[in-house]
């Protein structure tokens, strides 16, 4: 209400537009809907518009399997604010927490061992990303500075009504736990601890701005991000400071869920450990991602598809060695074996994914084997014309994340095969006379020992 009566007497708020939202949890009963009526006549009382709607976080909480309750209401609240802005085009959402809020949230953090991202806890301007869709809102807290007694006094010299939640006295939950019990504790060893925690909070935001600004710089050095995985070079990403190495695994991780609510320090220690992993080790972290440890990478990777990829990880532009007669050279390259057989006699046709056989007059010129590039096209056997290799794809129906581990044939010419799939046409063997010789090629899966 603080907030509320504030905004509306600023100077120059006949060109602020308000919208009022009240998100009802619905576990106080007739308490909780007088609340929402009390928000629905004080917005009309001062002519906004308004939005009220009820949830239930009980429910919500089991069916996202979610274990604290306070989560997934705070969940619940985050994401009708976020409709509600979208709604009404709104730039931001306007928050109410005070200092006090801000070193609760410090102390809370504390206690379940958080690093300097919990440490910094709330700013005055911060974004919101929606769990389940791209959705993101900006979160504005001006109150931020002052103390919830300040807020209390303001409505009583300025005659403001307002309503004391009762819910805040329910010492199950743990905020409510900190606030009374904790913190009164806190006061007699520094009668200013809110202060200090507020100061904490305030160093550790300007270390984590510099910090997120160091990971800006380095990230497109150290990480290809895909439609749903990105992949970290493992020898760049442990030449750094190790502190620079979490934040690096941090970033990619809250770049394919939204968030890292749920991501803890066990996890991103556990993420850190495996720059020092052998090939085909997987790291199991919340919201469904694994991280998947290749020869000289590791792959975060969303979806469930992901375990069940045939391909394995394949790093780099790998030079394929033909030889210079008829004969075969066995390449290796992680994760494959690849065998290359030139021959004068037509070789038995093949309908193996892994196994083509191509005109060796096309396959002249710089043949290697590497994954997809930016603006990539293909031209599919049976095609006159060549296409986006995203779109080839998309009509094959190939799972987003395994589109950067195909390993795809190519020369100076361009794409000569799509490993798994199809070859292309101005590669294949082509009716009525030919060269006299024809290159086979077969992939073979290999371990770490071949």
């Amino acid at each position: 209400m603080a907030l509320l009566h504030a905004l509306v007497r600023l100077p120059g708020s006949s060109n602020l537009s308000l919208h009022v939202a009240h998100f009802n949890h619905d576990f106080r009963g007739e308490e909780a809907d007088m609340d929402a009526q009390f928000v629905a006549d004080t917005a009309q009382e001062l002519g906004l518009k308004f939005t009220v709607e009820k949830g239930d976080p009980v429910s919500y909480q089991k069916e996202a399997k979610i274990s604290s309750f306070e989560e997934a209401a705070r969940e619940l609240r985050y994401g009708f604010l976020g409709r509600v802005s979208e709604e009404t085009g709104a730039a931001a959402v306007a928050l109410g927490h005070t200092t006090d809020d801000l070193a609760e949230t410090v102390l809370m953090h504390i206690l379940r061992g958080s690093g300097m991202h919990g440490l910094r806890s709330m700013t005055e301007v911060s974004r919101w990303s929606a769990k389940n869709d791209n959705r993101k809102v900006i979160l504005f807290r001006p109150l931020l500075q002052t103390s919830k007694q300040e807020t209390l006094a303001y409505c009583r010299t300025q005659d403001i009504k307002f309503r004391v939640d009762s819910g805040n006295s329910v010492m199950t939950f743990t905020r409510n736990r900190v606030r009374h019990g904790l913190l009164p504790v806190m006061r007699t060893y520094n009668p200013k601890v809110t202060e200090a925690l507020t100061r904490l909070a305030r160093s550790a935001s300007l270390e984590v701005d510099y910090l997120e600004g160091e990971v800006d710089r380095l990230w497109p050095g150290v990480a290809q991000q895909g439609s749903d995985s990105i992949s970290f070079d493992k020898e760049r990403v442990s030449s750094l400071h190790p502190l620079i190495q979490r934040l690096i695994l941090r970033r990619g991780y809250q770049a394919l869920v939204g968030d890292t609510r749920l991501l803890g320090e066990v996890h991103i220690n556990a993420m850190t450990s495996f720059l020092a992993a052998g090939a085909g080790k997987v790291l199991h972290l919340p919201k469904g991602l694994r991280l998947q440890s290749g020869y000289k990478q590791l792959v975060l990777v969303a979806g469930a598809t992901a375990q069940a990829c045939p391909f394995p990880l394949l790093e780099t532009d790998h030079i394929l060695m033909v030889p210079q007669q008829s004969g075969e050279v066995v390449n290796s390259i992680p994760g494959w074996k690849v065998t290359v057989r030139v021959s004068s006699t037509p070789p038995d046709t093949t309908n193996q994914p892994f196994d083509a056989i191509f005109d060796a007059r096309a396959m002249a010129d710089n043949l290697r084997v590497r994954t997809r590039l930016p603006g990539d096209r293909f031209q599919p056997l049976g095609m006159n014309v060549s296409k986006k290799l995203q779109d080839f794809y998309v009509d094959e129906k190939v799972p987003r994340s395994w589109r950067d581990r195909i390993p795809l044939v190519v020369t100076d010419r361009g794409i000569a095969w799509v490993v798994g799939y199809r070859v292309a046409e101005w590669a294949s063997i082509m009716e009525g006379p030919t060269s006299s010789e024809r290159v086979e090629i077969k992939f073979e899966l290999s371990s770490p020992s071949t």
